[in-house]
């Protein structure tokens, strides 16, 4: 897939297709897609696949059902829609379920990336055309 030329909606889909099988049962953790370019870079899920209580190893409970994947999924294509003015930075979708009612609860956070290195040719004068002036 040539992601430089799919909108960056069709990439958040590309990348949950391939984490499916990793974010299905899975309880808790966070998706993180970095962008450059308005185009996913690199991507992956960082997750808790072992709890432990007093110091010993706890059966997990049930994750994320495939129905909750694909949910997942739509909110993090429609969460695209408060991206706004950026083209460099990371989406980080943090996820987790609760055992109780076997539900499950998802937050996005947007980081944009700046740097100056691009911008000092265009702001600032050159040091030897601050000379070149006297």
């Amino acid at each position: 897939m040539q992601m430089d030329s799919v909108s960056l909606a069709r990439q958040v889909e590309f990348v949950f297709r391939q984490l499916e099988g990793e974010l299905t049962n899975a309880t808790a953790g966070t998706v993180l897609i970095n962008i450059r370019n308005n185009a996913v870079g690199k991507f992956g899920v960082k997750h808790h696949p072992i709890e432990s209580k007093n110091g010993k190893l706890e059966s997990m409970d049930k994750g994320l059902t495939a129905l909750q994947v694909q949910a997942f999924k739509q909110l993090a294509i429609e969460s695209l829609k408060y991206r706004k003015d950026w083209t460099h930075g990371e989406i980080l979708y943090d996820f987790s379920v609760r055992s109780s009612a076997n539900s499950w609860s998802a937050s996005v956070l947007f980081e944009s990336n700046y740097n100056m290195a691009n911008w000092n040719s265009r702001y600032y004068p050159k040091r030897n055309d601050l000379w070149d002036s006297h």
